[in-house]
This record gives structure tokens, C-alpha cells and sequence, in this order.
């Protein structure tokens, strides 16, 4: 195994744990890889804005996935690295398509979460990302320009019977997919976490074989395959621990500690091979 000089991390319900806090011993971790010039990124779903306060709790002077991979940002300067918003006419079209299902929609323009009502779920969504929603009334009316992604909240079974048919309408021109069982997320093509991590490691000089990835959940997938070493929490569903090379503990039990103790600093005993 090479030596890993990169580290990308989910936040939600890998590196956060239940109650959304970070563990003294994750952050003790990822100090220790940080001292070691490992280069230790979050890679997240969430807004830009709402990541960067787990950035500065850890003090990551690396820039931030977010979006799902559709924005990489230095937090410290505002730099822009890479930035793949989805086409307006494409979103407009999944706007047409969603709103006559009734189930809550949402879309985020210029690092602002923007919604046509405070639905329940969008409240919710709101107060866990810890940010301020804006309701703007009918999304087609106020979209103007093109949203870093779209989000339908509903429930999984419902998800499920509309996700066959719009990937195959939105095949090849829109990135289609579950960040959580309730969660039906759309962006650009290029805006993965994979895409977005294989950028960034070209930004840092890194070697693809050189890059350890830990998540759970369906977004990871593209990370978790571009990764040299693939790290899935225990909390992760079966089928993301099967595109895993290793599975660690839960986020419960401070799996992303156990993997970098394990994987960068040479410590202790850790997981089963998936």
C-alpha cells in the first residue's frame, strides 16, 4: 500500500456522529495525520457555508468539497476551484418534472438554500445544515440563473419508483442520486465527489493510490471508487460497504479515527476486509 498523503471524509453520519458533533478522538486523528502533512479534506452534500464551520473546528486549512462535488473552495481565501452549477433549462425542466409529486423541492443559488415554501421537511433540513432558507415562492419564477444543485425531499419508497425514470430522462446530461435514502439530489455530471476528489488531488499532486476515502452513503460511491484505499463507516448501508476495500466502525463509534489511526498513523488493530 502506498503512503497515503490524502484523506477525503463524508461529514454526515461518517465523520459527525449522531448528535452532529465531532468525537475528541476523530479530531485528535486528524491532527495527528495533519502533523504528518497528510492532507485531510471533508467532502460533503452540504452548502460551501455550512461546511466551513467543521473546517474551522478542526482547524483544515484544505479546501472543501461540497455540493456534492459541484464546488471545491479554499475557506481561508475564497479561492474557486472547481464550480460545475447545472444548466438552467435542465433545471427548470426538473423543476417541471418534480413539482406536481407535492413533495418538498429545494435549490441553491449563490450559496443560499431557496425554497418556494417552509415546508416541514425543508425546516428540518434547514435547522440540521444549521442554515437560514429563503422562501422565494414558485421555483420557475425565481430561477434566473443556474443553481449549484436541486434537492427533493420524500419518502424512500417514493424515491425509489421515480428514480428508474428520471435517470433515464436526465441520462448523460444530469447526475442523478440518493445522498440519503430520502434525499433525490440533481447536479451536473462532473459534480461527484469522485470527479471533484480526482481534481483535487491533481490540484495537491497526489497520486491517485496515494488517496484514502471514508463514507456512507450512496454520493460517496464515486469517491469511494476513485480512492486507493476505500474506507466505509459500519453504519453504511451493504451496498456501500461492497465498493469498499475496508470496513471501520460506525460513526458511533469513532470509525474514521479507528481508519486513520489504522491506515496513516500505524496504530492499533481495525476492521474486516469487505
Amino acid at each position: 500500500m502506498a503512503e497515503i498523503r490524502l484523506i477525503a471524509v463524508d461529514l454526515d453520519d461518517t465523520l459527525l456522529d449522531p448528535t452532529l458533533r465531532i468525537s475528541p478522538r476523530v479530531k485528535r486523528a486528524i491532527r495527528c495525520a495533519s502533523e504528518k502533512d497528510v492532507a485531510v479534506v471533508l467532502a460533503t452534500g452540504r452548502m460551501f457555508c455550512a461546511a466551513v464551520p467543521f473546517a474551522e473546528e478542526l482547524g483544515l486549512q484544505t479546501p472543501l468539497i461540497t455540493y456534492q462535488g459541484a464546488l471545491v473552495k479554499e475557506h481561508l481565501t475564497g479561492r474557486e476551484i472547481f464550480y460545475r452549477p447545472v444548466m438552467l433549462d435542465l433545471a427548470r425542466d426538473v423543476i417541471e418534472q418534480l413539482s406536481p409529486t407535492g413533495f418538498h423541492l429545494q435549490v441553491y443559488v449563490n450559496d443560499t438554500l431557496c425554497m418556494p415554501c417552509l415546508t416541514p421537511d425543508g425546516e428540518r433540513y434547514a435547522r440540521l445544515s444549521r442554515v437560514t432558507p429563503r422562501v422565494v415562492g414558485d421555483l420557475l419564477q425565481f430561477l434566473r440563473v443556474p443553481p449549484t444543485k436541486i434537492v427533493m425531499i420524500a419518502p424512500e419508497e417514493e424515491i425509489d419508483r421515480l428514480l428508474p425514470g428520471l435517470l433515464t430522462r436526465y441520462a448523460g446530461v444530469l447526475h442523478v442520486s440518493k445522498s440519503k435514502p430520502y434525499f433525490l439530489e440533481f447536479s451536473d455530471p462532473q459534480a461527484t465527489k469522485g470527479k471533484a476528489l480526482e481534481r483535487l488531488a491533481v490540484e495537491l499532486g497526489v497520486r491517485r493510490d496515494e488517496v484514502m476515502a471514508i463514507g456512507d452513503s450512496y454520493n460517496d460511491v464515486p469517491m469511494l471508487e476513485f480512492a486507493g484505499v476505500a474506507v466505509a463507516v459500519g453504519n453504511a448501508r451493504p451496498e456501500i460497504k461492497a465498493c469498499a476495500t475496508y470496513v471501520t466502525a460506525a460513526n458511533d463509534k469513532d470509525g474514521v479515527a479507528l481508519a486513520i489511526e489504522r491506515v496513516v498513523l500505524g496504530e492499533g488493530e481495525l476492521w474486516t476486509i469487505s
